[in-house]
């Protein structure tokens, strides 16, 4: 013991002498962690835009000086993180794309909702749904139900017309104002209550508010004495591939109190779906 403790003092001493500091493993690993940052920083810089970006606005927009993010770009390069394009110009790489299939391959839409229904449905006490679109129908396929005595309940599985439901409604507003029409003269707008709406300009005129105000209502136009709200729910793409709504009695519903929390429910289950809304917006989808 004796021995092992003068040969490392020795060569302690020796490294100094040499002008060699001793190696800091908690510092090599706080620059290791610093070097992620940056290459995190750098990745989601470039996917801000929809064409190659050049070295000098990655540099002014993650803050890094040319000369490292050019490094970090490098590697990232090498290892097909990164696509560097003859002007030098960078953009994502395939390699992501072959890790984000992977990852989008074994997504289980009702499985990563489920958390994020019941968590909703704790914070309102009203009954949650997770709707997808089928032909000119919404189908409810998960829930989570409030224990309140007076409730609405969707049975999983269940249809509903596009036009008298809240997230059908988002569903018609993406599609655009012909394919609205289009579906319109193809169904005839069937009226299920005294207040569907039921005539096809005023039908795109109020979806297409709803697609631009993020949400969409549904005013007892499904079921007398029901009221839902609906926040769409995307996917890597921007595109709606689904919706969470939100239905309580009509005299229960608060939509300005309750639509921050309803977003918020989306927000993640979109982003776990690989949405990223900053992109889009930078892209204008």
């Amino acid at each position: 013991m004796i021995v092992t403790s003068a040969v490392r003092n020795a060569r302690s001493s020796s490294e100094a002498d040499q002008g060699v500091m001793p190696q800091d493993k908690s510092a090599n690993k706080g620059s290791s962690i610093q070097v992620i940052d940056r290459l995190s920083n750098l990745l989601d810089a470039i996917a801000m835009h929809e064409d190659p970006v050049s070295l000098k606005i990655l540099s002014a927009e993650t803050g890094l000086h040319p000369s490292t993010a050019f490094r970090i770009l490098a590697s990232l390069t090498e290892h097909g993180f990164v696509e560097r394009s003859p002007t030098g110009q960078y953009q994502l790489g395939v390699k992501l794309l072959q890790l984000g299939s992977r990852v989008q391959g074994r997504l289980d839409m009702r499985r990563e909702a489920r958390p994020v229904l019941e968590w909703l449905r704790t914070e309102l006490g009203e009954t949650v749904n997770l709707i997808v679109r089928e032909g000119d129908e919404v189908v409810y396929v998960d829930r989570a139900t409030t224990t309140k005595m007076m409730r609405v309940e969707q049975t999983i599985g269940g249809h509903a017309p596009l036009h008298c439901t809240a997230v059908g409604k988002l569903f018609l507003a993406e599609g655009g104002a012909e394919a609205c029409l289009d579906y319109a003269e193809r169904t005839g707008l069937v009226a299920h209550t005294p207040d569907t709406i039921t005539e096809p300009t005023e039908l795109w005129r109020t979806v297409k508010s709803s697609l631009q105000q993020g949400y969409a209502l549904d005013n007892q136009e499904a079921e007398q004495g029901v009221g839902c709200i609906g926040v769409p729910i995307r996917d890597s793409s921007g595109h709606i591939v689904a919706g969470i709504s939100v239905s309580a009695p009509i005299e229960r519903r608060q939509v300005s109190a309750w639509l921050p929390l309803i977003r918020q429910a989306a927000a993640k289950l979109s982003a776990r779906l690989g949405h990223h809304p900053e992109t889009h917006r930078r892209q204008g989808s």
